[in-house]
């Protein structure tokens, strides 16, 4: 529907109705748009992929966000509508199975910084991947007791897992592999962050691996 630059939209943070958190908004000639999916400036082609399948093969209202440093997708609603499942948002959904998956991988690193690394480098990470939950606006990773959380907690045995979609987990992904190589200095911690995944049953695993080999992180990973 539209391509646009920065300069071009107003984006803002809105509480969602049904939900305790902020999400992102933007807002173009009077219309508004809920934020689907976000890419790096590398993906562009991904992010142009998107836009098309769900404009000229989905015949959804969407925007292709072009900046700076990234490009992201976002798909038309009514401020109404916003807590509804509409088909342009279950499309960014992530499904428990990753979320679990992602977790998984997130908390074996931490785990390993804190063992190999010591206390204080652990907590600098918490630190660290607190800075990506705010700057990308994960729901439910407002405080420092949430992040513990998340980081400690087996998502196996959450009661309830935190609502996050499809370009959440691909910026985790993406941040996670990055801050791995800073702190351990290369990639070689990959391996045994995936070793969790054999907590998952086995079609979990192959549902994952699916998801993840055909995600623009899975590069960093498999």
């Amino acid at each position: 529907m539209f391509i646009l630059k920065r300069q071009d939209v107003d984006i803002k943070m809105m509480r969602h109705p049904k939900k305790d958190q902020q999400i992102p908004v933007l807002s173009y000639q009077g219309q508004t748009f809920r934020l689907l999916s976000m890419f790096t400036s590398a993906q562009e082609e991904d992010a142009r992929a998107l836009w098309r399948d769900l404009t000229d093969n989905r015949g959804k209202a969407c925007v292709l966000l072009e900046e700076a440093d990234r490009f992201s997708v976002w798909g038309k609603v009514r401020i109404d509508q916003t807590a509804d499942t509409t088909a342009s948002q279950r499309v960014a959904s992530a499904s428990e199975v990753n979320i679990k998956a992602c977790l998984l991988i997130l908390q074996v690193l931490y785990m390993d910084v804190e063992d190999l690394l010591g206390h204080k480098q652990a907590k600098q990470f918490e630190t660290d991947i607190g800075q990506v939950f705010t700057e990308w606006h994960f729901p439910q990773t407002n405080t420092p007791q949430a992040i513990k959380t998340l980081l400690t907690v087996d998502p196996l045995a959450m009661p309830q897992l935190p609502p996050w979609q499809d370009h959440h987990l691909q910026r985790l992904l993406e941040e996670t592999h990055r801050i791995g190589k800073d702190y351990f200095g290369n990639a070689n911690f990959v391996m045994r962050a995936l070793e969790p995944l054999e907590d998952l049953a086995t079609s979990e695993q192959t549902q994952f691996r699916q998801w993840l080999q055909r995600s623009p992180a899975g590069k960093l990973w498999l």
